[in-house]
């Protein structure tokens, strides 16, 4: 066939045409790239696409089958989640909650999915996924395969956060306020605050990073919660608890923290960034809420002394002032208050409306409660739980605190209590032979701690215990603060605020009684979401203990299974009253293929 011979004119045009047409397509791809990895949309888009991936198993009836088959045994193996999914956090998704509110960081705290959107799967480990490094080399050096998240080391390096060298992530011990180290920052507010002796135990620091300043408090047996959000480093609680340092996911915006009232004896912050006195005050009320009388707040970076900032520091020093705070000392860019033991000093006049809270206001309440605009009043034993009045650590540790009173008889069940899990650890170490005690257990969990019973009983173990309060049981937690101890609320049926693979040891006595409303047998949720659940943040070849009546722990064997547990049965400790049965399994060590 012939060529059709143009006219130039019109040859020219469809040249035109044709070039106008390839330019406006590549400016147009210019152009979504930068939409998708500068914009919200992006974001957005990526949510999207990945909820649809983790929701692709998530039919409710179906989801509802599988369980059913599950429960009777009769499903063999419940699948794996997708590779996408290896660090997924149901309530903490930041793609997902950045179509929320940025009002107070509403966005950026707990916001679970419903449970039939949740999908039912196992999270798998990333590839190249190795058992982590033991206590306290922990402390040093992590793989750096586990957590193959390099943004923290790309920014912080510097400051002396951490670095990668070859297979591991280093951490030299700095901080964006300590770049020298954690010891030395710790040894110059030995300075000022009693950091040894055993007169402060329990601290909490907020906007944590890596934990390092936590880390290294355990030298002086101060045992330290560390917090954050998940946020744009995506992974410094993560990195927190693979270096065998207590920390959980959290966010101070529109809801209190999930601690009793006056559980710390030293609230820091360093370079926390958190607004105090904005919203009146209401963030630094929430910090007085728990804070124990006669307690240190130690505030470093922003807005102490700090350049542009004056008006800001101007307003800190008034809001302590106003609460009657001991000003400390103010070195550099640190500041130290000492809260007061007596009554409160308000009312009083001061320009940021602060008021007492009523009477019929209870500060431990703390599980989705908004924040207070007002100061929480102490009670009449504030004297008996104050920093300097209570007993030093660890004589604290065995004597019955007088919150116990929160259950009846508190005193005498305590005391009870106490004495049950020395001889139920006992047991567990001598005849079933755990792992507690050994250099393979140091992040612990206690999914159902009452008083704190058997995270006492294995104090001299080389571990930490989160003891979780579920939240609709009596709030013994303020009595576990007392102790010495640490821990958080939560409610079993949403998911717990921490990365998959968190936990070496889960241990829950009762774990029906997690799923069941109060005094009743009728569920509340499903036993194998719990389950699924406690998969997700337990380590490869870490150990679950179980304990409860001989129906639910054949319930709990047959999800096991389903779950890739290899799990064995054992009868109670010599002694124990009841009927229970106790199961110990062990999370198999599986890789996606």
């Amino acid at each position: 066939m012939g060529h059709v011979n143009l006219p130039a004119s019109k040859r020219n045009g469809r040249q035109w045409r044709l070039l106008d047409i390839v330019s406006a397509a590549f400016f147009g791809l210019v152009l979504l790239f930068f939409l998708l990895v500068f914009t919200r949309l992006g974001d957005s888009l990526a949510a999207s696409g990945r909820q649809t991936l983790l929701l692709s198993n998530a039919d409710p009836g179906q989801r509802q089958r599988i369980m059913e088959l599950v429960e009777a045994g009769q499903k063999q193996a419940i699948e794996a989640c997708p590779a996408e999914a290896v660090d997924h956090m149901p309530c903490e998704d930041p793609r997902r909650n950045s179509q929320l509110s940025r009002e107070m960081n509403y966005y950026r705290e707990r916001h679970c999915p419903l449970p039939y959107e949740t999908p039912l799967c196992l999270i798998p480990p990333p590839d190249g996924y190795k058992i982590p490094v033991q206590w306290p080399e922990s402390l040093h050096k992590i793989w750096h395969s586990n957590m193959p998240h390099n943004k923290i080391a790309d920014r912080k390096g510097h400051q002396g956060w951490m670095k990668q060298e070859g297979p591991h992530f280093i951490f030299p011990g700095g901080g964006t306020m300590f770049p020298d180290g954690a010891v030395q920052y710790i040894e110059k507010l030995g300075q000022y605050i009693p950091t040894k002796g055993g007169i402060l135990r329990t601290a909490l620091d907020m906007g944590c990073g890596v934990a390092s300043f936590g880390g290294y408090m355990l030298a002086e047996d101060i045992l330290t919660v560390s917090f954050a959000p998940r946020d744009s480093h995506k992974a410094q609680i993560q990195f927190a608890l693979e270096r065998g340092v207590p920390a959980f996911v959290a966010m101070l915006g529109t809801r209190k923290l999930p601690f009793p009232a006056f559980s710390f004896d030293l609230v820091h912050c360093s370079r926390c960034l958190i607004p105090f006195t904005a919203y009146n005050a209401t963030y630094f009320i929430e910090v007085d809420r728990l804070l124990r009388p006669g307690g240190f707040l130690v505030i470093s970076g922003p807005p102490v002394q700090w350049p542009k900032q004056d008006k800001e520091w101007a307003d800190l020093q008034s809001v302590a002032r106003a609460l009657c705070y001991e000003l400390i000392a103010v070195d550099g860019n640190t500041v130290i208050w000492k809260k007061p033991v007596g009554d409160s000093c308000l009312p009083n006049q001061n320009e940021f409306g602060l008021e007492l809270c009523n009477e019929s206001d209870d500060p431990n309440r703390a599980w989705y409660v908004k924040l207070n605009r007002c100061v929480s009043r102490t009670s009449s034993a504030k004297d008996e739980f104050a920093v300097g009045t209570i007993p030093k650590w660890p004589d604290r540790l065995a004597k019955a605190p007088p919150r116990a009173g929160v259950v009846k008889n508190g005193l005498d069940v305590f005391n009870a209590d106490s004495r049950r899990w020395e001889r139920r650890v006992a047991y567990y170490k001598k005849s079933l032979k755990l792992k507690l005690g050994t250099p393979a257990v140091r992040n612990v969990m206690d999914m159902n701690a009452f008083f704190g019973g058997f995270a006492a009983a294995i104090k001299s173990d080389p571990v930490w215990v989160m003891n979780v309060v579920p939240s609709h049981k009596p709030s013994t937690l303020a009595a576990i603060y007392d102790r010495g101890l640490i821990g958080v609320y939560h409610d079993w049926c949403e998911p717990f605020s921490t990365y998959p693979r968190s936990y070496d040891f889960i241990h829950v006595s009762g774990i029906e009684s997690l799923v069941n409303y109060p005094g009743s047998d009728k569920s509340r949720c499903n036993l194998v979401d719990l389950m699924v659940e406690m998969d997700r943040f337990l380590r490869p070849e870490g150990t679950v203990v179980i304990r409860d009546n001989p129906e639910a722990i054949e319930r709990v064997s047959r999800i096991a299974r389903a779950i890739r547990w290899t799990a064995t049965v054992h009868e109670k400790e010599p002694g124990s009253q009841g009927r229970e049965k106790i199961l110990v399994a062990t999370k198999n060590f599986w890789k996606l293929p």
